[in-house]
This record gives C-alpha cells, structure tokens and sequence, in this order.
C-alpha cells in the first residue's frame, strides 16, 4: 500500500501540473481539498479522468462514496486498491 500512496502522490503532482510541490511534500491524511493540498472541482476531474486511465478503475461522479474516495491520499490509495482487486 506504502508503494501505491507514493505512486498516487506522483500521479497528482504530474496530472495537476503541481511543480512547486514534492511528494515528500503531500501529506497522505491530510485533504486533498480545500485546506491541506488544496485542489478544486476541476483537478477532482482530471485526477478522476487519470486514475481511470492508469489503474483501469470506474468512478461514478454521482456516488456519495466518491467524495470519501477523494478525502485524501490514503483513502484514494484504498479505493484504488479494492476497485483493482
């Protein structure tokens, strides 16, 4: 799980263009929206859009679930990680 964390960590920064920040940098419980990284509606688009792409994984936009997917990095890393199995 350690491995897919960082490999997400360096998905966000390459998909959001975010160049003045590391993955060292994100913290992986803190949001990824509003405070702590904060990424907006837009970036919650493109970051879905990528993470389809790489990890062949459906997201349904209209589930309430998703917004907790999104919370932060570590439970992106655990939807990704059951949504592959």
């Amino acid at each position: 799980m350690k491995e897919l964390v960082e490999e997400l960590k360096i998905l966000i920064i390459d998909v959001l263009n975010l160049e003045d920040i590391t993955p060292e940098e994100i913290v992986a419980d803190e949001p990824l929206f509003g405070e702590g990284l904060g990424l907006d509606s837009i970036d919650a688009l493109e970051l879905g859009l990528a993470l389809q792409k790489k990890y062949n994984i459906s997201i349904d936009a209209e589930s309430e679930d998703t917004k907790s997917h999104f919370a932060n990095v570590n439970s992106l890393a655990n939807f990704v990680s059951s949504s592959r199995a």
